[in-house]
């Protein structure tokens, strides 16, 4: 009875998980599957399997729709944007945590309310100080407003895992005469390689699928990042029924994403988790 009893609990929350799984699974298959079919075999057969595998709709969306520089502006930005984001982060999350000073909780509660304003109040402001700047139409500047972006996330889950550390090792290297730019560098930083992780690969996620403050900061289509480039195709699909092209672009689009999270999928958790218990 105990067996029967377990079984049936589990079944309950298995089936719904199951059935959810499915229901998100089954469009990203047929979206893989309706990028190696012709447009006849899209209209034909949506729903069936492709007669061949052909990659002639990926090499259409690489060479004539110029999804290889959108690929090319999205790894740079994406790069570089997760970059300042860590160069700016573990430092002030350093200070935060570890330096006590006037006005340090503050600081700290200000920087975790900028989590809750929305994004989208600040897009106005800063196309004009991005016009100012020349930094318009410019995938550099666009990196910069990324980094800034996901800041307030960032410097909340550092601060988390250098909560975790033990000060003695921080007092016992000050002993030894290493200063505090040392001790971060070659103390903490290490020490917080989980945490690290974790804010990394979740900020290149969100650079990399991210679309609107792209679509406002980049003007030209020679700097489009990869999300602009398949709306593009989109709208031309309208018109020309390109659509196992627009399938093949989705594809190039979701797979680095799937690679890279499957692959740093249990140090993403370990990092969650970690960073929640403090202290």
């Amino acid at each position: 009875m105990k067996r029967k009893g377990g079984f049936f609990s589990r079944s309950i929350v298995r089936i719904p998980l199951i059935i959810w799984s499915l229901a998100v699974l089954y469009p990203i298959v047929w979206m893989i599957l309706g990028a190696f079919k012709s447009n006849a075999e899209i209209y034909s057969n949506p729903w069936g399997m492709p007669e061949s595998f052909n990659f002639g709709n990926f090499v259409d969306a690489w060479t004539n729709y110029n999804i290889d520089i959108s690929v090319f502006n999205s790894l740079i930005v994406t790069g570089l944007g997760a970059l300042l984001t860590l160069a700016m982060a573990i430092p002030t999350s350093y200070a935060l945590e570890r330096m006590r000073f006037r006005g340090n909780r503050l600081l700290f509660t200000l920087y975790i309310s900028a989590m809750m304003i929305p994004m989208v109040l600040g897009w106005i402001p800063l196309f004009f100080l991005l016009m100012q700047l020349n930094l318009l139409d410019n995938i550099f500047g666009l990196a910069i407003v990324y980094a800034v972006s996901q800041l307030p996330f960032s410097i909340f889950v550092l601060t988390s895992f250098m909560a975790t550390i033990p000060k003695s090792l921080e007092e016992a290297a000050s002993i030894d005469g290493m200063s505090p730019y040392g001790i971060l560098w070659k103390i903490i930083t290490p020490l917080s390689t989980t945490g690290i992780i974790t804010v990394t690969i979740m900020n290149m996620i969100q650079f990399w699928n991210e679309y609107f403050m792209a679509l406002i900061f980049l003007q030209s289509e020679e700097n489009y990042t990869l999300a602009l480039a398949i709306d593009y195709i989109s709208n031309e699909t309208q018109y020309t029924n390109a659509w196992g092209t627009l399938f093949a672009s989705l594809v190039i689009a979701i797979v680095p994403v799937i690679i890279l999270y499957a692959i740093f999928q249990r140090r993403i958790v370990k990092g969650m988790t970690e960073g929640a218990i403090k202290g």
